[in-house]
């Protein structure tokens, strides 16, 4: 379907995550043009950069409220006081994006780590949304029916459960992919749980090669504008075809399956216990 089409605007609250540049940014613009919501919740690590997205986004849909959220996801505590202050403001959150993400980085061979010691892309790509997206829960259930749609990548490798923190052969983009499986795997266990509340839960690969800083940066050359990855993070987002489809991963548009470790229950059970145990 036309998912311009105004019969598939929400109207409600989306919070998206990452959103003061690359994908984040073109997506609150679209969506805001679009009408999709009468609140936009932007997150941002980087105050000014946050600043500034906001300002573009009242620029150019007035009628749409724009509220802001500072915190950086390499700190678990920030992600807990964000999501803290998500539920004591605001009534309803209709739509959380996990979109902010670490790339594979312009030193892949540089092991880095977060506030609390992981692994940077592992916590950053896989623990700090699930986190967010558990300490939110409550706040979706209530508002349901509601999405949460987790921008992954085609990009995945499996999780070594003997070196989750990947301390052994650094390598930035391997780190990345592992991270994005993990956040794949966290997707579908999710879904399942919250099988019937109204609340859906997918992953997706939004397009190939994005110009994004992170592609650049690694040494890639980028393929496709950055709008091309909109689309089918937009549709998630307000297809009423989709309003009831749940625990999948597509790479743009199409339902299509991941990395067979996804599919391992017993690799997901692994996966849960190590994420709990981190989030602890």
């Amino acid at each position: 379907m036309d998912i311009s089409s105004p019969d598939s605007a929400l109207g409600g609250t989306i919070l998206v995550t990452g959103a003061t540049q690359g994908l984040g940014r073109h997506l609150v613009l679209d969506l805001a043009v679009r009408g999709a919501a009468a609140t936009l919740l932007l997150h941002g690590r980087d105050g000014g950069r946050l600043d500034d997205v906001a300002a573009e986004v009242r620029s150019a849909a007035p009628g749409t409220e724009v509220r802001t959220q500072l915190a950086d996801l390499a700190d678990l505590d920030q992600v807990r006081a964000m999501a803290a202050r998500i539920l004591d403001t605001e009534p309803r959150l209709d739509v959380l994006v996990n979109n902010a993400a670490v790339g594979g980085g312009a030193t892949p061979d540089r092991r880095e780590v977060n506030r609390q010691g992981y692994e940077l892309r592992f916590a950053v790509n896989h623990v700090a949304p699930y986190l967010l997206t558990r300490e939110l829960l409550p706040l979706l259930t209530a508002s349901a029916p509601a999405r949460v749609v987790n921008v992954a990548s085609m990009g995945q490798a499996p999780v070594d459960f003997d070196d989750v923190m990947v301390e052994r052969d650094y390598e930035g983009l391997d780190a990345y992919c592992r991270s994005k499986l993990a956040m794949i795997m966290s997707t579908f266990d999710l879904a399942a749980e919250g099988a019937g509340t109204g609340v859906t839960v997918n992953a997706l690969h939004p397009a190939h090669l994005m110009d994004t800083r992170a592609v650049r940066e690694y040494g890639f050359t980028p393929a496709v504008p950055v709008d091309e990855g909109v689309r089918p993070v937009v549709r998630l987002i307000t297809d009423p075809a989709l309003a009831t489809v749940t625990g999948r991963y597509f790479d743009r548009f199409t339902d299509t399956r991941a990395h067979e470790q996804a599919y391992d229950p017993a690799a997901r059970a692994r996966l849960a216990a190590v994420t709990r145990a981190l989030i602890a």
